[in-house]
């Protein structure tokens, strides 16, 4: 690694590319990249200096990369194998490494504090990097989302040895990792186009707290069915919401905007803690992320006022915007679990309000592994509006489309739309009362639409539109 002085990235716009392109350009090496799509974050990285092409022909490949002595190449599983810039590397004999080996080389010179799991991974790794940047111990973090409170998914710290990971399960890359620290908030069956079974999902988070170093610490989600094997010395954590062990929350209370509770350690509980973001489900997660932090030397004081003031998670709960009649939230969810913990949570936070959800299924082989979980869950909603199936790295599979989902609701009230229709079939529409959108493809680019939309109903009524106090 330490010979190379610049570096190419195949799939540079994915979040967790970004950060590591962001990471060697703010360490004074050249960077550069391809990506399929300019995006807002490919935008945001061209405006740091970072130049990116959109056409995979291996002659877009700047000059100054071609010295296979200087550059290494960094991938990310979602390029495909043919893609023209990565057979030209391969064929010339380039240095290529998956973006999870290079976050392994990270972890080995530091203390890797590692959050993986199916769902929750995200949020959680989130609030842990707040809770360790807002207090005395300090941190570097590369995140799988954009953090409100720093508007970047890079975290660099020069006193800190710490660096917060988000561990990505797909294709094992988690397995490069060498963690200091971990913690595992779920094992649900996903990604069956690499494991096939849960099983293998299940043994694949085995393995992965099995690579947590002598000495160091693993905490599990209470009742998850993993047995690791672990490292001598390694410590080992329960955590839940508020069914007991190690780590958890006693006394929560909800009301209006609001969500306290007390947080229970092995040896004191830090009474009356404020969660900035107020929804039931960062209670789970907040508890993980303050058990790291408690862990590694926070202070229950810092504890208490960087939980207050964390401010979520682009994607991650979002609300967009709300008026008298109508709230509109984005949120991220792509997985069953994950879109019965945010239908859930919303249900308990507007409660009598009809909930119309707009569902965009991310990749085909998921829709096929889980389209009768999906269609259960989807079927607690009072609407569904279900959008085309995002492929990202996938092509079409016979038989797979959003019919698969809609003909085993139990909802009445469901429909698809093309994506291309959905914005003037919201313009005839009064009777939006919470309106949610789900999905990790490409829906984001809609949100913009929506809130116009919403916008643009109150004006021609009179009404003035609120703006959001706090993402959710």
């Amino acid at each position: 690694m330490n010979k190379f002085t610049k570096f190419y990235f195949l799939g540079i716009g994915g979040i967790g590319m970004s950060a590591i392109a962001r990471y060697y350009k703010i360490h004074g090496f050249e960077v550069a990249g391809y990506d399929r799509a300019s995006t807002t974050l490919t935008k945001t990285l061209e405006s740091e200096g970072i130049e990116i092409s959109y056409d995979d022909k291996d002659s877009d490949i700047p000059p100054k990369f071609l010295d296979k002595n200087k550059t290494l190449v960094i991938l990310t599983p979602a390029i495909p194998q043919d893609n023209p810039q990565l057979v030209f590397f391969r064929e010339k004999g380039f240095n290529i490494m998956k973006r999870a080996e290079v976050l392994g080389y990270i972890t080995r010179q530091s203390k890797g504090v590692c959050i993986a799991g199916t769902h929750g991974k995200t949020t959680t790794s989130t609030i842990t990097a707040h809770l360790f940047r807002q207090s005395q111990v300090d941190c570097n973090a590369f995140l799988g989302g954009i953090s409100n409170n720093y508007n970047t998914n890079l975290l660099l710290s020069k006193e800190s040895n710490f660096v917060v990971i988000e561990a990505d399960e797909y294709d094992r890359s988690f397995h490069h990792l060498t963690p200091y620290m971990a913690v595992i908030t779920s094992a649900d069956a996903d990604h069956l186009d690499i494991y096939k079974t849960h099983q293998a999902v299940k043994e694949s988070f085995e393995y992965f707290a099995s690579l947590v170093r002598s000495g160091g610490t693993l905490i599990v989600r209470k009742g998850l069915d993993i047995h690791p094997t672990l490292q001598k010395g390694v410590k080992l954590y329960s955590y839940s919401m508020d069914e007991g062990g190690d780590f958890h929350a006693a006394n929560i209370r909800s009301m209006p905007g609001e969500i306290r509770f007390d947080f229970v350690t092995p040896t004191e509980t830090i009474a009356d803690v404020r969660l900035g973001v107020p929804v039931r489900i960062n209670v789970e997660n907040s508890v993980a992320a303050m058990a790291l932090a408690w862990l590694s030397g926070v202070t229950s004081e810092e504890l208490r006022t960087g939980l207050s003031s964390f401010s979520g998670v682009y994607r991650r709960f979002n609300i967009v915007c709300q008026t008298a009649e109508t709230i509109y939230i984005d949120d991220y969810a792509h997985h069953p679990s994950e879109l019965h913990a945010g239908i859930t949570s919303i249900r308990e936070m507007y409660l009598e309000r009809k909930l119309t959800g707009i569902f965009q299924p991310h990749l085909y082989s998921r829709t096929k592994d889980f389209a009768d979980e999906f269609a259960r869950v989807l079927s607690t909603l009072d609407e569904l509006i279900l959008l085309d199936i995002y492929p990202a790295r996938e092509l079409p599979i016979e038989g797979v489309n959003p019919e698969l989902i809609l003909n085993k609701m139990t909802l009445d009230k469901k429909q698809y739309c093309p994506k291309s229709e959905l914005i003037s079939l919201l313009e005839k529409r009064d009777d939006l009362e919470v309106l949610v959108t789900f999905g990790a493809g490409d829906i984001d680019a809609l949100v913009p639409e929506i809130r116009k939309v919403i916008k643009q109903k109150k004006i021609n009524t009179g009404e003035p539109l609120e703006e959001p106090a706090v993402s959710i």
